[in-house]
């Protein structure tokens, strides 16, 4: 995670997991191990997709004491069941008392990964570009939207202050879809383009007429985004939301929209399955 940890504290991140799991003490590890004792422990996977988060796992060990973990693997490799990841090396203590927080990153990031890249290949061969959404565990969401990366998804805002994006409710307040832009317009520095979300084709042409730079079709039909497209025609970017499956995606593609955004790729993902076995004192 390279690129994120420039810019994110990951670290921070990382102990308030460990301290949700160790609030004093791991008294079952420390009632069977009373003193440092090296061991190694094999990292198994128990099913097939795509690896994510294998540097915040070996993080998680290292915040806790002095472990070495070795792998030939890095995110965004292909897994298959029974493959073996990793061994881990140091104080069993700090492995015992690690496992569960560094499991759950892993598995959690990897299964995003995996169902990111499943949803990705029903896109092959159009332009049409896989977006997630802010639908994020809270204080993980720096690790999900990475692994929707990883499977070759694209991040949509990272975050409130990341961009904006007029929805219904914003809509509603300020009276209308266009007064909704000309406020932003007014407000938001030039640099930053409008994103305004529109139910129905009149409601697309005030946010044509207001020149918004990029449209979310909402919940709309095939038909009816298909027809919006066509009345764009090119004058801005376009974003189909809402009811986005995997079953639908080929059809939304050969729609024409520039992007699809999915809530599932971090609300729904199964996590993919991971083991520590094998435990051996050297």
């Amino acid at each position: 995670m390279n690129g994120v940890t420039t810019t994110i504290n990951v670290d921070e991140k990382i102990l308030l997991a460990l301290q949700e799991d160790i609030t004093s003490e791991d008294v079952t590890t420390n009632a069977i191990i009373r003193k440092s004792t090296p061991c190694s422990v094999e990292l198994i996977c128990k099913q097939e997709g795509i690896l994510a988060g294998i540097d915040v796992f070996k993080r998680t060990f290292e915040l806790l004491g002095d472990i070495t973990f070795t792998t030939q693997y890095q995110d965004g490799d292909s897994l298959q069941k029974g493959d073996l990841i990793g061994i881990l090396e140091g104080d069993a203590r700090v492995v015992l008392s690690g496992e569960r927080t560094a499991l759950n990153y892993l598995q959690r990031m990897s299964g995003i990964a995996t169902l990111t890249r499943d949803m990705v290949q029903e896109l092959e061969g159009s332009k049409t570009k896989l977006l997630d959404t802010r639908k994020t565990t809270p204080g993980i969401r720096v690790f999900e939207k990475y692994a929707v990366k990883v499977g070759g998804g694209y991040n949509h805002r990272f975050n409130l202050s990341d961009g904006i994006l007029i929805k219904d409710n914003h809509i509603n307040a300020a009276g209308g879809v266009k007064e909704a832009i000309n406020m932003a317009l007014e407000y938001a520095p030039f640099v930053r383009k409008i994103e305004v979300e529109v139910e129905d084709l009149q409601m697309l042409e005030e946010a044509l007429e207001a020149k918004a730079d990029i449209i979310m079709l909402d919940n709309m039909s095939i038909d009816m985004m298909k027809e919006a497209v066509e009345r764009v025609a090119g004058r801005a970017k376009t974003e189909c939301s809402g009811n986005v499956s995997k079953e639908r995606l080929r059809a939304i593609a050969e729609v024409g929209v520039d992007y699809v955004s999915c809530g599932a790729l971090t609300h729904s993902a199964p996590i993919l399955d991971f083991s520590l076995k094998n435990l051996k004192n050297l």
